[in-house]
């Protein structure tokens, strides 16, 4: 069956990194796999999904942007046909929403289409930002954006990823906190965001918690655009 699989979180928790690179893992595993990628942040115009989409639609994956979203001075909109791809249950469909609250606003007008359909809101969240470095403040981001989107999160994923500079203690703090708020939301830690350079060595050395099936290996594949 597909489904809808919904990113969110704070802003710089590494959300668009971990949703680029959940519909590389997609593909992966079945290259005849039906899959788009919509970019819905609006928001924030330093890193976005659009900035991978000649390399994800030459490894046969849909990209769907906001219109002038590759302008330094744009204000992106949204556009109709990203209702139609959250409504095509032929494709998986990947959603990078914008951070925050304020991202969530653009996804929350597809709710209904999207509760239609099997969905899976992921509450991306990153230890090592300020806002989010402990239960009570990643509380508080995700009460914001379940209201605001008016979905219910599914799944906690645990987002630990500071590129090139991540550690294992990282990705270790990361995954006790998503713990954490899975406990109090009653929902499970579903992935871990990891730098490809810490991947295998987190997976042989704590294979009770890293999986190949659960960790989402990073890539960079999103530029700054400042």
């Amino acid at each position: 069956m597909t489904g809808v699989y919904i990113f969110t979180g704070h802003f710089g928790s590494g959300k668009t990194e971990t949703a680029v690179n959940f519909a590389l893992k997609l593909k992966q595993a079945n290259a005849h796999r039906k899959i788009a990628l919509i970019d819905m942040d609006i928001v924030n115009p330093f890193f976005r999904s659009a900035d991978s989409k000649a390399a994800l639609e030459d490894m046969g994956i849909r990209v769907e942007v906001p219109l002038y979203a590759n302008s330094n001075v744009d204000v992106p909109a949204l556009t109709p046909a990203m209702s139609s791809l959250i409504e095509n249950t032929e494709y998986d469909v990947i959603i990078d929403v914008g951070g925050d609250d304020i991202g969530a606003k653009a996804v929350g007008r597809y709710s209904d289409i999207i509760k239609e359909r099997n969905y899976h809101q992921f509450f991306v969240v990153n230890v090592r930002r300020p806002f989010t470095y402990n239960l009570e403040a990643a509380l508080k981001i995700f009460d914001e954006i379940e209201l605001t989107s008016n979905i219910k999160a599914t799944a906690i994923i645990n987002s630990a990823n500071m590129m090139e500079g991540t550690s294992i203690s990282d990705c270790l703090a990361g995954n006790l906190l998503a713990n954490e708020i899975g406990q109090v939301k009653k929902i499970p830690v579903a992935y871990h965001a990891v730098t490809d350079s810490v991947a295998d060595s987190l997976i042989e050395q704590y294979p009770d918690i890293f999986t190949e099936e659960n960790v989402i290996r990073i890539n960079r594949m999103v530029k700054r655009l400042f």
